[in-house]
């Protein structure tokens, strides 16, 4: 069989000329938003500092992060990492970042149980995440002699597609809280609000891409899979 004619290898290539282009439209839509200065005069380290407090969260220390579109929480230190663009800058998109790197910390102290599942992952995939590729590739170049590294390469690969669907709800939840809070604040006008939710809509579709993309990998295995065993 020509795995590469199969409609699911044709379905992957699609999703990741998607995923290309909302990553293009994702940083377009930042650069645009971050020229827009707000009215509220406040950078995005002020703003994620004051929802913490707001969330009565003093344990969470808001720190610059080198490089672009960097931003995020790390549970582990308990640090909400800001790109230098967004730590500095008084715009809309750093008003929606930063308050959305918040929103996971406001998850993390109240326990939010898709945050928790989400982190109870990490560990066991960072393990997984050394070898996975290697036994994915010996098992299609195995293919026709044994599918028992394939098999075992699939069960791997549905854990990593497992969390990127967990992680989904994590994202939009951590938005919601964002704008919610951003709004009943003052932090930002009625335009301003527009302009972060679009920011973080075209953000939270990064992450369903990624959930699609991977998907579409793991039934392309499986096609390779099922095609041996026939």
């Amino acid at each position: 069989m020509n795995y590469s004619s199969s409609p699911i290898f044709f379905l992957l290539i699609l999703v990741m000329g998607i995923s290309w282009l909302i990553q293009w439209r994702l940083r377009s839509k930042f650069s645009e938003y971050a020229k827009i200065g707000l009215q509220s005069g406040l950078s995005g380290r002020q703003i994620a500092e004051l929802m913490l407090a707001d969330h009565g969260i003093t344990d969470v220390r808001v720190i610059s992060a080198e490089g672009r579109l960097t931003d995020h929480y790390n549970p582990a230190d308990k640090t909400v990492n800001l790109s230098e663009a967004v730590y500095e800058e008084r715009s809309a998109a750093a008003a929606a970042v930063a308050a959305h790197e918040c929103g996971h910390a406001v998850q993390h102290a109240t326990a939010y149980s898709m945050l928790q599942f989400r982190s109870a992952m990490v560990p066991m995939l960072s393990s997984v995440a050394t070898y996975m590729p290697w036994i994915l590739m010996a098992g299609v170049l195995m293919i026709r002699t044994s599918v028992i590294p394939l098999g075992v390469g699939i069960a791997l690969f549905s854990l990593t597609t497992l969390f990127s669907f967990v992680t989904l709800p994590v994202e939009f939840d951590a938005s919601r809280r964002a704008l919610a809070w951003i709004d009943k604040r003052g932090i930002v006008t009625t335009q301003e609000h527009a302009m972060a939710k679009d920011a973080l809509w075209w953000a939270a579709m990064t992450y369903v891409v990624a959930a699609i993309s991977s998907l579409a990998t793991l039934l392309y295995y499986v096609s390779i899979f099922m095609g041996r065993r026939r």
